[in-house]
C-alpha cells in the first residue's frame, strides 16, 4: 500500500510540473558522435509574431574526455539564407565535476543557442549541428567523440518560466 501511494504521490508531482517546450527534437548516438554525424532538424511551423528562446541540448556520460565542446550549428531560412555560429560550451566545472543535470554518471545539459528569435519568414526553417573538436597540436577533428549520448534543439516561448 505504501508503495502504491509513493507511485501516485510521484506521478502527481511529475506532472504537474510545467514544461514550456513549443518544439523539443534529439538524436541519440549509440557509439559515440562521428565528426561525419550531422544533426539535422526540421523545425515546425511557429507563431511569426511570438519571440522564441533556442536551446541545444547535450546529454554526456563520464566517458566523455574533455571540459568543453564545439558546436558548428547552422539555420536555413526559408528563402536561403543560412547563419552559420560556431560555439563553444562549458561541459565541466574547474574541479572536474560535470555541469548540467542529472543523477549519476549521465549529465544532460541545455546550452543557449539564440534568445528572442522571430520566424517572419513563411516557409521551412532547418538546422544542422556538427562537433568541431579538435584536439591539441592536430589540424584534423576528434572523428569519433565518445561519451556524447544524445545531441538536440528545444524551443521554448521567450519569458515564459
Amino acid at each position: 500500500m505504501r508503495k502504491a501511494l509513493a507511485l501516485l504521490f510521484a506521478l502527481v508531482v511529475f506532472s504537474s510540473c510545467s514544461d514550456n517546450a513549443v518544439f523539443s527534437s534529439s538524436n541519440s548516438f549509440s557509439d559515440g558522435w562521428r565528426l561525419q554525424d550531422t544533426v539535422k532538424v526540421a523545425l515546425p511551423v511557429l507563431d511569426s509574431i511570438s519571440a522564441y528562446d533556442m536551446f541545444l541540448t547535450v546529454r554526456n556520460s563520464n566517458d566523455y574526455p574533455y571540459n568543453n565542446l564545439f558546436l558548428i550549428v547552422a539555420m536555413e531560412f526559408p528563402q536561403g539564407k543560412v547563419i552559420t555560429d560556431t560555439l563553444e560550451y562549458r561541459m565541466a566545472n574547474p574541479d572536474g565535476s560535470w555541469m548540467g543535470t542529472g543523477l549519476g554518471n549521465i549529465k544532460e545539459s541545455k546550452l543557449w543557442y539564440r534568445e528572442g528569435v522571430q520566424f517572419a519568414e513563411e516557409g521551412n526553417y532547418n538546422l544542422s549541428i556538427v562537433h568541431a573538436l579538435r584536439n591539441n597540436g592536430q589540424v584534423g577533428g576528434v572523428e569519433d567523440l565518445q561519451g556524447i549520448l544524445e545531441v538536440g534543439l528545444r524551443i521554448e516561448e521567450s519569458g515564459k518560466e
